[in-house]
């Protein structure tokens, strides 16, 4: 297959300069695109904890991972589990499930009551967030709507270091569980697509954004801390 003549053909260096120049300009790229996962790293990671030794805190946040035929996915379901943890630990005293619920048949945070509730957790200590739509949007209501101050927040190990960044910068203060997972398709994607997440969350924790959907305050949390 021919090149079509009007695209423009990448040239090679032929000069030693000109190669050396080269890869200082992919290094440089390449720093650049790391630098986010990085800062995600430094500054979060300190505050991944396990169910175990996670610090009180009056709530859990769980953020929605997909549903299968209606119910939680496994990677979701694992998140709940642990909440169920803290919860029967006493870490925590209420959980704030947060998810989409975007369209009429994909309901998120329902799934994630229905089955804190069959897993023991008493109806009145969870609380719905419909609006999380994305780590930054279930963050910032969390604390903007929500009233949220100090929690737990619990994900995936590959995901809880932009979860804790993003709720720093959103008012609250946390510390995350990091559920383990089986290192599958889906934990590879999941790697991956952090790499790509962490500079759109370092320009969310620098502008802070209004939610996609903010409303009115919710007493949902104070209510259940009750």
């Amino acid at each position: 297959m021919r090149v079509p003549r009007w695209l423009p053909r990448p040239r090679i260096p032929r000069t030693r300069r000109g190669q050396r120049r080269a890869f200082q300009a992919v290094v440089v790229l390449t720093v650049l695109a790391l630098a986010p996962a990085t800062w995600l790293n430094a500054t979060a990671g300190p505050r991944v904890r396990t169910v175990a030794a996670a610090p009180a805190a009056p709530v859990a946040v769980v953020f929605g991972a997909g549903l299968w035929n209606g119910e939680p996915s496994p990677y979701l379901a694992h998140r709940l589990d642990a909440a169920v943890q803290l919860y029967d630990r006493g870490t925590v005293r209420a959980i704030l499930v947060t998810g989409d619920n975007s369209r009429h048949d994909y309901d998120e945070p329902d799934a994630m009551r229905g089955y804190l509730v069959r897993h023991g957790i008493p109806a009145h200590k969870i609380v719905s967030d419909y609006a999380g739509f994305d780590t930054w949007n279930s963050c910032t209501r969390a604390h903007r709507v929500f009233g949220v101050d100090r929690a737990v927040l619990v994900s995936q190990g590959f995901h809880i270091r932009r979860a804790l960044a993003l709720c720093t910068a959103a008012g609250i203060e946390s510390y995350g569980v990091g559920v383990a997972a089986n290192h599958d398709l889906t934990w590879a994607y999941g790697g991956v697509r952090e790499i790509f997440a962490a500079g759109k969350a370092a320009a969310e924790a620098l502008l802070r954004p209004d939610p996609r959907f903010l409303g009115p305050k919710e007493k949902g949390v104070a209510e259940a801390l009750h």
